[in-house]
Formats: C-alpha cells, sequence, structure tokens
C-alpha cells in the first residue's frame, strides 16, 4: 500500500540511537561466532535473526530452508496474505501496524468455543481442529503459516497439503516439544511446500515470531531498494 510508505520506512527501526546500536553490535557478535555457513544473504538474515531470539547457535545447524522459502514469503506479506498462527502468542510478538501497511490480517482458532467442542467430540486437539477450521475458511491457500507451539498443527498442516492439495505461500514449522515435534517438522519436509523449519525438539513461539519479523524487515529493504 503506497499510502503507508511513513510507516514502512520507520518499521522495525523504531529505536533510539543506543538501542540501535545493541543490536547491531549483537548481530556482528553472531556473525563473528557463527563463522562460515551455506545460508544465502537473505536466508541468512532470518537466520541470524532466530540466533540474535535464542542466543542458541544450534540453530545455525537446525534451520531448514527451501530454495523459495524466503521469496514465497516475502511475496505474500507484501501481497496482503493471511497470516495464520496456532496460538496467539505469535500473533502477540507481531509487527501488527507492519503487517497492516500491507493489508495482512492474523488469524487464530484454538481457543474458538466450536474448535474445543469438535477437539473434545472426536478425541482431537484444539491445534489439529483450529487449522481444519482455517481450511474451512479458505485461509490456508496462499497464507502464511506460523507453527511455534502445537506440533499437531504442524501434522495437520502437512496432511492437508499432502491430502487435500492445500498450497501455502509458507510454512513455518517451529514447534517445540518431545512428542511429535520432530516428527511434525520432517512431515513439512516432506512436503512440496515453501518452508522454514527447525528441525529437532527445539523450538517456540518466539522463533516464529523471529522469522515473520525477519521478513518483514527483508520487504522492507527490497522496497527501500527499488
Amino acid at each position: 500500500m503506497k499510502e503507508e510508505t511513513p510507516v514502512i520506512a520507520n518499521d522495525m527501526r523504531q529505536m533510539t540511537t543506543l538501542g540501535r546500536s545493541i543490536e547491531d553490535a549483537s548481530f556482528a557478535i553472531i556473525d563473528a561466532e557463527a563463522g562460515a555457513h551455506e545460508f544465502d544473504a537473505r536466508q541468512w538474515q532470518v537466520v541470524r535473526r532466530v540466533i540474535h531470539a535464542t542466543a542458541d547457535f544450534e540453530f545455525k545447524s537446525l534451520m531448514r530452508l527451501s530454495p523459495d522459502a524466503v521469496a514465497s514469503g516475502v511475496a505474500a506479506l507484501t501481497r496482503g496474505c493471511p497470516v495464520v498462527c496456532d496460538v496467539k502468542m505469535i500473533i502477540a510478538g507481531l509487527n501488527q501496524e507492519r503487517l497492516a501497511s500491507y493489508g495482512c490480517q492474523t488469524h487464530c482458532f484454538i481457543s474458538d468455543e466450536d474448535v474445543i467442542a469438535d477437539a473434545k467430540a472426536k478425541g482431537s486437539t484444539r491445534a489439529i481442529e483450529a487449522m481444519r477450521k482455517a481450511h474451512a475458511r479458505e485461509l490456508l491457500e496462499g497464507a502464511v503459516i506460523a507453527v511455534g507451539n502445537a506440533p499437531t498443527a504442524l501434522l495437520e498442516v502437512a496432511r492437508l497439503c499432502q491430502e487435500a492439495g492445500v498450497r501455502p505461500a509458507l510454512i513455518i514449522g517451529v514447534p517445540v516439544g518431545f512428542v511429535s515435534a520432530a516428527e511434525s517438522k520432517e512431515a513439512v519436509l516432506a512436503t512440496a511446500a515453501p518452508h522454514i523449519v527447525a528441525r529437532g525438539r527445539k523450538g517456540g513461539s518466539t522463533i516464529a515470531v523471529a522469522i515473520i519479523h525477519a521478513l518483514l524487515l527483508l520487504s522492507t529493504q527490497a522496497e527501500a531498494a527499488s
């Protein structure tokens, strides 16, 4: 949205001089300590922000980005795609002003009464039924789907891709946990969907937020360069 240029220009850069210097120093430390890697420049901005959010350099080896992930995610956000999340914690951490400047709306159905009722009736989970509701509302097609907490939500997204032909613009699969967390990520890796995944047990909503913010910053940089 061209009329939102002032918002875009200031997006995620509304820091004090000291705050900016601290962040810049943090990224310089990450670059120095991470050493060589196989990510391209745009992919590294995503991975580096994950490391920044966690202070955990193991994510350098855990992160998997499909070749089309960054481009597809940035393009989807800038055209105002739905952002479908497994938990409200992700939505709470997102830059709503920036998303609104593109026309993006966030969605999370996990606490809806009908979702809870369906999960109880079917012996399912709220996370599964929430993704099914998003699918029924045709929100998953072309969406950025962010899963940071519930592996069953990610397993359902992978199933919908494989069995129902759902084509999200990007799956961010970073649920944390011990039961099905690692397996859910491998299920996403087996799909053809663009994806950003943290393999293994590690993850969390904070990481999903960091990835989306990295994509938003990349969109800002692309607009500034155009």
